[in-house]
């Protein structure tokens, strides 16, 4: 990527499980497009599961059916912020699952591998949930 510039994709989904797919294949593209330096493996493979957590908790915990979920990945300065704006209510609070829960990990997940991460009010209903990740 060059320095003087910044990679910046916006998506709007519908609430369906294949968006998660699409919201991955999206990022790839943007951080694979030509004359911009690829992330580094490990620093990709992050990102892709950071946002793929973020957007299955907006499709599970956060959008009401029938409305869709916005999607913003944004790289400049040394930074990647990815973004998961939904029209739910709630806010995401990380939990303690028991062993044997199956799910219940994303919020400790995105805390664990995210340089930092937070949720903030968007325009109209919801929330967004955004992460950063140290991009060089």
């Amino acid at each position: 990527m060059n320095h003087d510039c910044d990679q910046h994709l916006r998506l709007r989904l519908p609430r369906h499980p294949r968006s998660v797919a699409r919201a991955r294949e999206a990022l790839w593209g943007l951080m694979s497009a030509p004359g911009d330096r690829d992330l580094p493996g490990d620093l990709g493979d992050t990102a892709a599961l950071l946002l793929s957590e973020l957007v299955t908790n907006a499709l599970r915990h956060g959008s009401p059916p029938g409305r869709e979920i916005v999607v913003t990945v944004h790289r400049a300065d040394g930074l990647l912020r990815l973004e998961v704006e939904d029209a739910g209510d709630s806010l995401p609070r990380p939990r303690t699952p028991d062993p044997i829960d199956e799910c219940g990990r994303g919020l400790a997940l995105v805390a664990a591998l995210a340089d930092d991460w937070g949720v903030a009010p968007r325009q109209g209903p919801g929330k967004r949930v955004w992460v950063t990740l140290k991009a060089p």
